[in-house]
């Protein structure tokens, strides 16, 4: 029964899948996208694999997205690969998982089809992780594609910490005094310092595994977003349910606070 019902879904997605994209208003395609690919572990679990098979697994699935990214016109993705408290896990998962990120984010850079930009705490991960990241940066720089964040070592809270740190510094390069700063600093001044600087904050923030929080995830930036939580564990995430969470999306009204 479980085959026969795969089969008719491989017949019949890809006609509903059309139509929902047929059916996207343009106007209302989302500019920026955060992803929150959660449940890597717990996939394995359920599959009876160990961890280092959910984090393989979830990196494959990353390139499908940015693919269905391009199809609907999304311009900024934000992917949440490892956040500032998994860097607390134990050395040799760390270890593995950290490995598999440098292999899809070289993956992904080698294709030139779109622009790495890694977020986070580089300064925390252990230097050859980093420099493969600035690398894929850099090799990327000048592709015309998705702008592509990869936050690795990222944790909302060291983020508007990083940025405030860095404004201050940069004022007191230029002889500003700390009653002159209180005076005129404002959020503007402090987004000028975010890891995603220049870029437009997210429309729409997706998070898999079933679990309804952000844990850290542009705790700036999401002030303003639309939030979409899906069931489906980071490496069962398919078109079908990124299309839904677009869709989803497009049908609301957004307020902006008002």
């Amino acid at each position: 029964m479980a085959a026969w019902k795969q089969g008719l879904r491989r017949v019949l997605y890809p006609a509903y899948e059309a139509r929902v994209v047929r059916r996207l208003p343009p106007e209302r395609i989302p500019h920026h996208v955060g992803v929150m690919l959660d449940g890597n572990r717990r996939w394995a679990r359920s599959v009876g694999a160990d961890t280092a098979h959910g984090h393989r697994a979830g990196a494959a699935n990353i390139e499908p997205l940015l693919g269905w990214c391009e199809e609907i016109g999304v311009e900024v993705v934000t992917l949440w690969l490892l956040s500032t408290d998994n860097l607390n896990r134990p050395d040799a998962e760390l270890t593995e998982l950290l490995g598999i990120i440098g292999d899809v984010v070289e993956s992904l850079a080698a294709q030139a089809r779109w622009r790495i930009n890694p977020v986070g705490a580089l300064d925390l991960l252990p230097s050859p992780v980093a420099e493969r990241l600035k690398t894929a940066a850099e090799s990327t720089r000048e592709v015309d594609g998705i702008w592509v964040n990869v936050a690795v070592g990222y944790g909302g809270r060291r983020e508007i910490a990083d940025a405030v740190r860095s404004l201050l510094h940069e004022h007191a390069g230029r002889g500003t005094t700390l009653e002159e700063l209180a005076e005129v600093i404002d959020v503007e001044h402090i987004a000028e310092h975010l890891y995603t600087k220049g870029q437009p904050d997210p429309d729409l923030v997706i998070r898999t595994s079933g679990e309804q929080r952000l844990g850290g995830f542009l705790l700036w930036q999401s002030a303003q977003s639309e939030f979409y939580f899906c069931e489906a564990y980071w490496p069962d995430f398919r078109r079908v349910d990124f299309l839904r969470a677009v869709r989803a999306y497009a049908a609301r009204e957004r307020r902006f606070g008002s």
